[in-house]
């Protein structure tokens, strides 16, 4: 294990421990609490989307992104159905809550490697935005899909057996191309910086597969001349689906 992905492994334990923590503290009553913010100028937000730091209320503007969709497999059923005692240490809600907290660790570590942004949380993965202005982001993108396949196996799962007891973590990475508004959504002070486009869509979509990459076919088409003959797409069935999709051999 190189120094770096070792300095990683540190980081996702020290979160774990950290989690860890947080949940025994709210084990046995889960509630909500008033929390009261700041007060900022209402009309202007911080964006993690790349490219736009700052989105102002009213003001559109377009841009265009690979969207990075992580969706970890059958995570609701690592929520509602039960595990065995004699192969896990920890129930179901912990089992998810160390899982999430593992990915989410490893992903910002990458995903900020590659100069994209995480934009969103989504409970059982994450949206990653990559600017799409050269062929050349293609390459970012598709690198921190491997990076983060390499290290669920590498780093994450090794760790969550280790400590849990838990089966190896299986996630599905979708990919895609498009134009977007850059604005923010909301009203009063409940304002949210958001890419909406069909990249959202597509690469949410195409995140259901088992420890594998998919993309679009607008994707593909943007995907550098020069990789010709380096990389195989193989086209996959959609199920209900009205676009292309292909799966990186």
């Amino acid at each position: 294990m190189t120094t770096s992905e070792l300095e990683l492994k540190n980081k996702i334990i020290t979160e774990l421990e950290i989690a860890e923590k947080i949940f025994n503290d709210v084990r046995d009553e889960m509630f909500e609490k008033s929390v009261v913010f700041s007060r900022i100028d209402e009309s202007v937000k911080p964006s993690k989307i790349p490219g736009f730091k700052l989105i102002k209320k009213g003001i559109g503007e377009v841009g265009e992104f690979i969207a990075f969709v992580v969706d970890i497999r059958d995570s609701t059923k690592h929520l509602t159905e039960s595990i065995s005692a004699k192969t896990a240490k920890v129930s179901q809600l912990e089992r998810v809550y160390y899982e999430t907290t593992a990915l989410n660790t490893c992903g910002i570590e990458i995903i900020n490697k590659y100069n994209g942004g995480i934009t969103e949380f989504l409970g059982d993965g994450f949206l990653a935005l990559f600017r799409a202005e050269k062929n050349i982001d293609v390459h970012k993108a598709h690198n921190a899909a491997k990076d983060l396949l390499k290290y669920i196996e590498l780093i994450i799962n090794p760790i969550l057996n280790e400590r849990y007891n838990l089966p190896a973590l299986k996630i599905g990475i979708g990919l895609a191309y498009s134009k977007t508004i850059v604005t923010l959504i909301g009203n009063n002070d409940d304002l949210h910086p958001k890419a909406i486009g069909e990249c959202v869509y597509r690469a949410t979509k195409l995140s259901n597969g088992y420890n594998e990459i998919r993309l679009d076919e607008r994707l593909k088409m943007f995907w550098p001349k020069s990789d010709d003959g380096k990389l195989k797409f193989n086209e996959i069935t959609l199920r209900d689906l009205h676009f292309k999709g292909y799966k990186i051999g």
